[in-house]
């Protein structure tokens, strides 16, 4: 029997980019795209409508008060559902690989399944340098302290929707996707990555384009990474 699909997308000043990603989505797999505009100043809410999502509003700003807004959303729904996934506003992942994502939750029951940048293909710049760092010093951490391999933790993602709420999940800003995957690796969740291409964003970077934002963003991923030792 087909799955039930939701998608959660937090998104910040996405006007230009918002709606290219809501219409990349494969809709023969998806049932409702949820946006969580996370006060937008643009027009994020108008362009995410028109494309025919579901926008709730987060006006708490930082991804992680965004993402639990979506998951309090689809949670407290009485229709069913069987997997999330979430997806960044920005129109650097390639939505239409959600097929790619999903695949191995569907075929091989998976828990979770991370959309790999480092296992697929990137843009020139698309990574910035402070993002490969990250990327590496934080996946070598939770596999020495976890014992679980993870190449990334990037944001392009599916999870079960049972599994994700037994999660728990607390974080509201930075730290969003190394709780998850942390929180995953300590429940024993069986847990893969996919390759997912990766080009540059439309927009600056609201945490990686700014050397303050890259800073906290770090801070918190590494203070997270030890909080759940």
């Amino acid at each position: 029997m087909k799955p039930e699909i939701s998608v959660i997308i937090p998104a910040y000043n996405e006007e230009q980019s918002i709606g290219k990603v809501i219409d990349d989505i494969p809709k023969d797999l998806v049932s409702e795209v949820i946006v969580v505009n996370n006060n937008s100043s643009d027009n994020t809410v108008l362009v995410a409508q028109e494309h025919g999502a579901t926008v709730l509003n987060e006006p708490q700003r930082g991804y992680g008060y965004a993402c639990l807004k979506g998951i309090e959303y689809v949670s407290n729904k009485n229709e069913p559902l069987d997997i999330i996934v979430f997806l960044d506003g920005d129109y650097s992942d390639y939505p239409e690989q959600l097929r790619d994502v999903v695949k191995p939750i569907i075929d091989d029951d998976m828990d979770m399944v991370i959309g790999s940048r480092n296992l697929g293909k990137s843009e020139q710049g698309a990574l910035l340098p402070q993002q490969v760092f990250g990327n590496w010093l934080a996946t070598t951490l939770i596999r020495l302290l976890y014992g679980i391999k993870f190449t990334d933790l990037g944001p392009f993602r599916a999870i079960k929707l049972d599994k994700l709420i037994d999660l728990n999940m607390t974080d509201k800003t930075y730290g969003w996707t190394v709780e998850m995957q942390i929180k995953a690796a300590k429940q024993k969740y069986k847990c893969a990555e996919v390759p997912v291409d990766y080009r540059k964003r439309i927009g600056v970077s609201k945490i990686t384009g700014t050397v303050s934002g890259s800073f906290k963003a770090g801070y918190k991923i590494l203070w997270t990474i030890f909080k759940y030792l």
